[in-house]
């Protein structure tokens, strides 16, 4: 299969109103490539949560929201609750002010197990429009990703392919480039991470998927990702096993495929991340063979950087990190890609401007250099941390790590998550400007992938959602009227946190339970 294709991409200019409950009544027309496309206005002052926590960075840091702060956080209460078509095991997203022919609507995106992706009134929680471009054959735990333009929204479906629909009404775009595929086995390779996109400092938007394997570590996989440029839909693969290989690989007998080497996932719940500083993106793998070391083109268990195109050099990654103890990671099960790279500004007068912090279930947290993960110049070398140290809760980092810079005093602070509780590190330089993680505090119980909202943590574990003092860890208000969480996780727009659950249900909360102004 090509890993490339130039072929026509049709933007589409306006958006088609909807009725609830009913099929898209109109045709989106089609401009030429020529043309920039149309930005759908935001009709409020509202903003919008365009993808898995919040940025391209995957930070968890919203500092646009206003009407929710630690002085009033404690008055939150349940605005609505709602049935999904199925579970939605992952993070919604929400555009803010969308036209629709009923007036600017505040719209809510989730991708259910299914593979359906649900449009919902974010305000009133009532279902507008829902796709399911794909029954089968397996599940996703992936969420949908909003355009910057904010035309489309894109979702993951169940046969291997990400589809893209008109953000007011769900029409999916069909021509020469959409859906696009991202895995040619998708009973054995699973889209788990969230999608994401990302602006390249040359001005192009990419869009990622990230592909692993299901439970059990089971099949013929290969960990993988796949980056799409949104203006002329040709894509670029990056093959864990076999980087050498820019294709998707297709599905054979045992021995008989392109790529002998197997697994390898990249399964993190943010997937691809991107630091605008360096113009790349990160990505860590878990399980897997590594012998990039002695001129193989397998990266299991380690931190892999590329070009915002998904490109690498010389059929490698352009930098990379793989812990001296890899093989024992793979023997046992201990992915380092668990999670995915957390990434930071260094504190001012040390050796380093950006680093990362990469957590795995093998309960230690990494601190590396961003523009030189191994320290040694170049992919395919052993270790090189700047600090290694144990997770002070304890437990699998399985859910994504929150970073905050404190707007009052410019320090910088990462929230790592486990089923045993939650802990905060503070980012100091030592007396020489190196950079260490010093634990503030750590609280019980564990939870999913915390994010904080105007200076105020949130997060959600089974049956409980809390807001804390980020500095502190004080608690500041609970609610325990969800069901059980796995790998949901809150958001804080426009005045409302949203979280899905394991019973299939929408909740939001907002002051006394009021809508906030719109």
């Amino acid at each position: 299969m090509k890993s490339r294709r130039l072929l026509p991409l049709f933007f589409f200019a306006g958006i088609v109103p909807f009725l609830q409950g009913q099929a898209p009544r109109d045709v989106i027309s089609p401009v030429t490539r020529s043309q920039t496309p149309r930005v759908v206005p935001r009709l409020s002052a509202a903003y919008d949560w365009l993808q898995f926590n919040f940025d391209s960075a995957h930070s968890g840091n919203n500092p646009l929201e206003t009407t929710l702060q630690r002085s009033n956080v404690a008055s939150l209460a349940r605005l609505f609750t709602v049935p999904l078509p199925e579970i939605a095991d992952g993070a919604p997203t929400v555009a803010a002010g969308v036209p629709t022919n009923a007036g600017p609507r505040d719209l809510l995106f989730v991708t259910t197990k299914a593979g359906r992706l649900v449009a919902l009134d974010a305000r009133t929680g009532a279902i507008l429009w829902s796709r399911q471009p794909a029954a089968g054959p397996k599940f996703t735990t992936s969420s949908p990703v909003i355009d910057p333009n904010r035309q489309f929204v894109y979702s993951y479906g169940l046969e291997g392919r990400v589809h893209k629909f008109a953000i007011g009404d769900g029409t999916e775009i069909t021509d020469g480039d959409w859906p696009e595929m991202t895995t040619l086995k998708p009973d054995v390779e699973k889209e788990s991470s969230a999608l994401s996109i990302a602006q390249a400092k040359d001005g192009r938007t990419f869009l990622y998927a990230a592909n692993g394997g299901y439970p059990g570590d089971e099949g013929d996989y290969q960990g993988h990702i796949t980056a799409i440029d949104l203006a002329t839909g040709s894509q670029q693969v990056f093959n864990a096993n076999c980087s050498d290989r820019t294709v998707h690989f297709a599905e054979h007998p045992a021995g008989a495929d392109d790529c002998l080497t197997l697994r390898s996932a990249i399964w993190g719940r943010s997937g691809v991340v991107y630091d605008e500083s360096t113009d790349r993106i990160f990505m860590t793998t878990g399980n897997g063979t590594f012998d990039a070391n002695v001129g193989g083109h397998n990266w299991g268990d380690s931190l892999v950087s590329l070009l915002p195109d998904g490109s690498g050099r010389n059929a490698s990654p352009v930098d990379s990190y793989t812990p001296a103890d890899c093989q024992m990671l793979d023997a046992d099960d201990l992915d380092l890609g668990s999670s995915a790279p957390a990434i930071f500004s260094a504190p001012p007068g040390g050796r380093y401007l950006r680093l990362a912090a990469q957590a795995g279930k093998d309960q230690q947290l990494r601190l590396l250099r961003l523009d030189n993960l191994s320290q040694q110049g170049e992919p395919g070398h052993l270790g090189g941390e700047i600090q290694v140290l144990p997770v002070p809760q304890g437990g699998e980092v399985l859910p994504a790590i929150a970073v905050w810079p404190n707007p009052v005093d410019g320090t910088v602070a990462i929230f790592v998550a486990t089923g045993s509780g939650l802990s905060a590190l503070r980012i100091e330089n030592n007396s020489s400007g190196s950079p260490f993680l010093d634990q503030r505090w750590l609280t019980a119980p564990g939870g999913s992938s915390p994010i904080i909202a105007n200076g105020v943590l949130y997060y959600a574990g089974s049956g409980i959602i809390r807001a804390l003092d980020p500095t502190t860890g004080a608690l500041l208000w609970e609610n325990m009227q969800i069901g059980r969480i796995h790998w949901e996780s809150p958001v804080v727009v426009n005045g409302i946190l949203y979280i899905t659950d394991e019973n299939g249900m929408l909740t939001a909360y907002s002051l006394g339970g009021n809508l906030p102004p719109s």
